[in-house]
């Protein structure tokens, strides 16, 4: 099939006679699709009160987008999704804000710079993943993480690279054998910290923080609570001050990682941590009422569904006793010392009740590799939550739109992911 990219020209022509906002926080979900809102709904429920009680999710809910690539496919992943939230132009699977020839389509924050806004990302995976990249730079393809990482800093826009703020993870890509990114960072004046307890000692842009050495932890393995509600916080906090306006974006980055390992305990975890997230956000847009607060996912991963088997039942009951991630389940029975300790560190950590014949395969399997045992976890989780995956990868389900604030209702019904892209870099057009 033909996939017609738009011009450039059209990347900077004002689609609709819009108000400007001055300051744009663009979140997004990484593979996060309709039934991960639906499902953390039933996760967070209250079950003392007959009414399920709405998410924050819910609350903000606007309208839904479309998310195909320009490929001979439907189904984007992340490097093309980003492309299309972050220029307003699809490309193809794999492309980091370059077009089919590899030419560089320009992003909103490139734009933000040169109209004197502050920028800022914020990720829980590394920061020169798809998502984050495909705002600051550009490559042909997402897996070249060193030469992405180099951009950050090498191109520049007044003498400065684009993004003013940057937090998350990725010390392995910025310090590095044959470079030292960071150093070259702060020889720019940007103050820097590899530590969640010296965060307070980022004061002002241009600031750097990476904080593991590529994403930091899962958050149902982490030791840091609200992980990314507390980086958003400290991204808002230092790009305030910016004169004309800030441009924030701040993915959920590992919401699609627990996707392709259709590990629902962990996907709702990470759901968990973006929804505190998107509450640092919303609270902002209350203080600051010239501030748009967009929420949307750049595709769905893992085709989740709530209810499986041919059952007519979904237990978050038994999503919420999971206390760790498939891969650190897989992990911790791997190092148990016996069988006996296995059986015992598996009830402990998932509360799940097996029977005689799954005693058997979990044993048998822990002999085997840890990717195989995470998968047999996951599964047995799914199985008595009566969750359904239709596959470890991505699938082309239209995604959820959310907005809060200025001109919120703008983003109201069906829509292209372009057009979410096309709309706020008009208001960026707009900056005075």
């Amino acid at each position: 099939m033909r996939r017609h990219l738009l011009s450039l020209s059209l990347l900077f022509t004002p689609v609709v006679a819009l108000a400007a906002p001055k300051n744009i926080i663009y979140m997004i979900g990484d593979g996060m699709g309709p039934a991960y809102l639906s499902a953390y709904r039933y996760y967070s429920d209250d079950t003392s009160t007959k009414t399920v009680e709405n998410t924050i999710f819910d609350e903000l809910w606007q309208g839904v987008a479309s998310t195909y690539p320009d490929d001979d496919t439907y189904v984007t992943d992340s490097a093309a999704g980003a492309t299309a939230l972050a220029t307003g132009v699809k490309s193809y699977n794999g492309a980091i804000s370059v077009n089919r020839q590899h030419i560089p389509i320009g992003t909103m924050m490139q734009l933000a710079k040169r109209l004197g806004k502050a920028n800022g990302i914020v990720a829980s995976s590394q920061i020169n993943h798809a998502t984050p990249a495909s705002f600051l730079a550009h490559n042909k393809s997402r897996r070249n993480y060193n030469e992405i990482a180099d951009m950050f800093l090498d191109y520049r826009i007044n003498g400065m690279p684009v993004a003013d703020l940057m937090l998350g993870g990725g010390t392995d890509y910025f310090i590095r054998n044959g470079r030292d990114l960071v150093s070259e960072f702060k020889e720019l004046g940007f103050q820097y910290t590899d530590s969640w307890q010296q965060l307070d000692t980022l004061t002002k842009t241009p600031a750097l923080a990476l904080l593991a050495e590529t994403a930091l932890p899962a958050a149902l393995n982490s030791k840091q609570d609200k992980q990314l509600a507390t980086l958003t916080e400290k991204a808002l906090q230092l790009l305030t001050p910016a004169e004309k306006g800030f441009v924030l974006m701040v993915e959920g980055s590992q919401i699609d990682w627990c996707g392709h390992d259709n590990d629902i305990a962990c996907a709702m975890a990470e759901m968990n941590d973006f929804a505190k997230a998107i509450a640092v956000a919303k609270a902002y847009v209350d203080n600051h009422p010239d501030t748009l607060l967009v929420i949307t996912a750049d595709h769905e991963t893992g085709g989740l569904s709530l209810g499986a088997a041919g059952e007519y039942k979904w237990l978050p009951d038994v999503v919420k006793q999971v206390k760790a991630t498939g891969r650190s389940i897989a992990k911790q029975l791997k190092q148990a010392g016996s069988d006996q300790d296995a059986l015992a560190l598996w009830s402990d950590l998932t509360s799940i009740s097996l029977n005689d014949a799954e005693k058997a395969e979990l044993l048998s399997t822990r002999k085997q590799d840890e990717d195989t045992l995470r998968k047999l976890s996951n599964k047995l989780v799914a199985k008595y939550s009566f969750t359904g995956w239709t596959t470890g990868g991505h699938t082309a389900i239209d995604v959820a739109v959310l907005a809060y604030g200025k001109d919120a209702k703008n983003f109201a019904g069906f829509q292209d992911n372009t057009h979410i892209a096309k709309k706020l870099i008009q208001y960026i057009q707009q900056t005075k």
